[in-house]
């Protein structure tokens, strides 16, 4: 359905581009050359608009004037505001803006054709009535599954392409990252949609019993067992059979998945004879397969049966981009089954907390963290106080971090000063002892200047533990993009989320 989009940026470059990104996608492009021209267009305008994609810093009218105007006028369209810079004050300033989702200059045709995309998806009215289709179906779509990452996009992209067939899948990925997810959106998306859909946690399940489970038993095939059971492959016979932390499995209960796998065919415990079986596999982990072959835990050709579509489902805080659109989409959901009237909200600065987090618990810890808050809410609103276990671990959340150590590059090692008597601390030693001193060397142990590579190395090393990883922070306080300082992570063989790599 072709979608008007409003175009409020005093940069005639960037309204053209704007517009080739907007209309190669099939949506109408309407251009405005600062804030009041866009207000101006709004209220004059014979058709409805669905998305505005509007420049934070105009003259005449900036963006931020723009959002006031559109509250005062109750004017509720959602807004994506374009930002000259990346760091956590911008975004704090975005979304206290009101605005939908942000970008940041210069923009990727492909980044705002996605971020048009997720705001016509995300629509108040239709995500209410796509959550009231889930709610009465429990079937869940690619559709359902809303991201504004390249990353994610891609793990949708390759998992629309297996629902096409009947092919083993393995997710891959941490805890908590929405492989389920994914599972049930390929089976809704195949030709076993409404057929079973059975889940199976392997690391859940007591080693004794897996086979059971898995397989079913005969009544008196073993102690305990007073009446005979079907097992989860016969329960999921004709549709799709989900084993989330496949690698848990006991070896002896790999042979007989090998088998299930490779002829459709399965054994009862106390059985005498096979049962054939229809089970579309899809399999999901947290471990590094590849390694659990290697040292005898898990078989090599039961590894390279199921391999054979491996879909890797990339962590949250690789793709924070995602964090506004999830929390948005929690909200609904939770004050929906809160029966809380008018819904709730969230501030920017609570926002702004929400992105600049890690969650090393991924959309899970997100999810968990959203539905505390919006039950133990008071108002209308959440803030940042909604959260005060994850504003506890992001200092400098609010206001810019903590001052940045005293960087020196030292010159050749001249001889020690003659030591001073010893006094007591003072107010200003105490602050200054507070302050890390990194010193970055200029020349080797040889006297030779070293090479530049060498230093910039060491200063991005020094730069990620200090800021603890945030990449945003790290690329604006270099003075670099995040996608130069990602390029020269990848040529320095630094892995950010490997705390021993940021030591200098």
């Amino acid at each position: 359905m072709t979608a008007h989009i409003l175009v409020v940026d005093d940069d005639p470059v960037q309204r053209r581009l704007l517009k080739a990104a907007i209309e190669k996608h099939g949506n109408i492009a309407h251009l405005a050359e600062n804030g009041r021209a866009g207000l101006e267009m709004l209220k004059a305008a014979n058709v409805e608009f669905r998305v505005i994609v509007l420049d934070l810093v105009m003259p005449e009218m900036d963006g931020q004037q723009f959002l006031e105007q559109l509250a005062e006028y109750g004017i509720e369209i959602p807004c994506i505001v374009q930002t000259g810079q990346s760091g956590i004050e911008t975004i704090v300033q975005a979304m206290r803006a009101g605005a939908f989702d942000f970008v940041v200059k210069p923009v990727s045709p492909e980044r705002i054709s996605t971020a048009i995309a997720n705001a016509l998806k995300l629509d108040q009215r239709e995500a209410r009535a796509r959550a009231g289709r889930r709610n009465r179906t429990g079937a869940v779509t690619f559709g359902d599954i809303v991201s504004a990452s390249p990353a994610m996009l891609r793990v949708l992209e390759l998992a629309q392409r297996a629902a096409s067939s009947s092919i083993p899948v393995v997710l891959e990925g941490e805890s908590g990252v929405g492989k389920e997810l994914i599972a049930r959106a390929i089976q809704a998306s195949s030709d076993r949609a409404g057929k079973p859909f059975i889940t199976v946690n392997c690391g859940a399940i007591p080693h004794n019993l897996v086979e059971s489970i898995l397989f079913g038993h005969e009544k008196g095939a073993f102690t305990g067992a007073t009446e005979r059971h079907s097992g989860k492959f016969a329960d999921a016979d004709g549709g799709t059979l989900f084993l989330d932390e496949i690698g848990d499995l006991p070896l002896e209960v790999q042979v007989k998945l090998l088998r299930a796998v490779q002829q459709g065919e399965i054994e009862t415990v106390g059985a005498n004879k096979v049962q054939k079986v229809d089970v579309r596999l899809i399999s999901a982990t947290n471990k590094d397969l590849i390694e659990e072959v290697k040292a005898g835990r898990f078989r090599e050709d039961l590894y390279y049966r199921l391999n054979v579509f491996p879909i890797t489902i990339p962590a949250l805080r690789r793709r924070k981009e995602d964090i506004p659109h999830l929390v948005r989409v929690f909200l609904q959901r939770f004050a929906a089954e809160q029966k809380r009237k008018g819904g709730i909200g969230i501030t920017g600065t609570a926002m702004a907390l929400l992105t600049a987090y890690d969650w090393p618990g991924n959309i899970r810890q997100l999810e968990n963290a959203m539905f505390r808050a919006v039950v133990l809410a008071e108002g209308q609103e959440l803030s940042e106080a909604d959260f005060p276990q994850i504003a506890a671990q992001v200092p400098g959340y609010l206001a810019p971090l903590t001052s940045p150590p005293r960087l020196e590059l030292a010159e050749p090692v001249a001889p020690p000063p003659a030591p001073e008597p010893v006094r007591e601390m003072d107010a200003a030693d105490a602050r200054n002892a507070r302050q890390p001193i990194a010193t970055i060397a200029s020349t080797s142990p040889t006297g030779e200047v070293r090479k530049l590579a060498e230093v910039e190395e060491e200063l991005i090393r020094f730069a990620l533990k200090f800021y603890r990883g945030q990449m945003s922070e790290v690329a604006r306080k270099l003075g670099i993009g995040r996608s130069t300082l990602y390029r020269k992570l990848k040529d320095y063989g630094i892995d950010p989320d490997d705390p021993f790599a940021h030591a200098a």
